[in-house]
């Protein structure tokens, strides 16, 4: 992964070096516009750059994460662990809003300026195509922050975020309704659809959007908003291109890393080194692992005195947006909700097979066959937080499941976060609501 960084820092840097402002500035005098599809490559690959860590401050809202309150950044995350969204202490890292818009930005200048510009071929095809698709994952991950999680009968009245698809700055949006920003994601992912080239991007280049990658986006979209078939259908889909799976029996690589068979796209960093030395895996989480049996615990966590240290991420070698392992997931739980319990079974067991030892599989195995719908529902989850554990998903699988209490004790104090707690929603962030009195 840090060729893929390394290729990301220097395109953005060889980019800047002829000023970034300069080249995406409208007011033509003493500035560069871009014009070639070369040009316009540089700046996407500038708005790749810029994507937010958010998917790592979220592990510590979560029931993954602990923190450690001897550590010197301590004083910037602890309200995090909190779930103190308003009133923040001015140390208090922010989660990310204008970086998000930033990145828009970008993207809107591509889509608006570049289909004019740049001379028709499938470089132009491609860069729009991933402009569109990046743009749809921007307003896809910020209504999952500060959006309520979606519900079909309430989504047309629940406030998601504002949109903005023009290159103005100088705008001052209304947050558009969550089934507003929904229909904005699937109308980009549609376009990019129609324009992609490149069925699955090379190693060095996979933080980009592909076809693949593309048909993920589709499933997990389906998957939060309860559309079942269409998970099962775009699942399916990726699966029959990008089945593998990494074999911990024999492959002692963490899943999640850039250069594992199952990684489809690499560019979110859902767990940096700055929240990995705050933080320690929490006691639930390492409670729900067979840590005889099962391949992941060894590749996930270390033992550092009473507690367990997280390996699995903690550098740039562990980006990961999708990957293989979240399509069988989702055709499971697809499986599931219609009514096809033993295909769900079945998908799962075939996954399963490459996570325990063969006779931790077998157990497993006995285990899931008398299992009821309600008793493997839960097996299920159980399955993705050990699987997924600190890769950005458990926030947003506590928001759309039960939203469980979290009890976390911080500084000899407890910090709860109830059952259904209106704090499953970020509030938007303080300095965005002061710049924009409709937020």
């Amino acid at each position: 992964m840090r060729k893929i960084t390394t290729f990301i820092a220097v395109a953005a840097l060889s980019f800047s070096s002829i000023g970034c402002d300069r080249f995406l500035d409208i007011q033509p005098e003493g500035k560069i516009i871009p014009v070639t599809a070369e040009d316009y490559r540089k700046v996407l690959t500038s708005a790749y750059a810029k994507y937010p860590l958010h998917r790592s401050l979220l592990a510590l809202r979560t029931d993954e994460t602990g923190i450690d309150e001897n550590t010197s950044d301590f004083i910037s995350y602890r309200e995090i662990a909190m779930w103190k969204d308003s009133n923040n202490d001015q140390s208090t890292i922010e989660f990310p809003w204008v970086s998000f818009y930033s990145v828009v930005f970008y993207l809107n200048q591509i889509i608006n300026e570049g289909s004019k510009t740049m001379a028709d071929s499938p470089q132009k095809q491609q860069i729009l195509a991933e402009a569109y698709a990046l743009r749809a994952y921007v307003y896809f991950d910020m209504v999952n922050l500060y959006g309520k999680p979606y519900h079909a009968a309430t989504a047309s009245q629940d406030r998601g975020v504002p949109i903005n698809l023009e290159i103005d700055l100088e705008q001052v949006l209304k947050p558009s309704s969550v089934q507003q920003v929904y229909d904005q994601v699937h109308a980009d992912i549609e376009k990019a659809d129609g324009l992609m080239t490149e069925q699955q991007q090379s190693g060095s280049i996979n933080y980009r959007f592909s076809k693949v990658s593309l048909l993920a986006f589709k499933a997990r979209a389906a998957l939060y908003e309860g559309d079942w078939n269409k998970a099962l259908g775009y699942s399916e889909q990726v699966l029959a291109v990008k089945g593998e799976l990494s074999n911990l029996n024999t492959d002692g690589k963490a899943p999640n890393h850039y250069t594992s068979i199952e990684s489809i796209m690499a560019l979110d960093n859902p767990f940096n080194s700055a929240v990995q030395n705050i933080s320690y895996a929490s006691p639930e989480l390492i409670s729900k692992y067979n840590n005889a049996e099962d391949k992941r615990f060894k590749i996930y966590f270390e033992k550092n005195n009473n507690k367990y240290k997280i390996i699995k991420g903690g550098s740039s070698d562990y980006r990961v947006s999708f990957r293989t392992a979240e399509l069988y997931f989702i055709k499971s739980e697809a499986l599931v909700k219609l009514n096809r319990l033993s295909e769900a079974k079945d998908i799962l067991l075939k996954f399963l097979k490459n996570r325990y030892s063969p006779a931790g599989y077998a157990s497993v195995q006995n285990d899931i066959s008398s299992m009821n719908v309600t008793e493997f529902m839960n097996f299920l989850m159980d399955e993705r937080f050990r699987e997924f554990a600190l890769e950005g998903h458990r926030w947003f699988d506590l928001r759309r499941l039960d939203q469980k209490k979290i009890i976390h004790n911080i500084n000899g104090q407890q910090y709860i976060l109830l059952q259904n707690d209106v704090r499953y929603t970020i509030e938007f962030p303080k300095s965005a609501k002061k710049n924009n009195p409709f937020l």
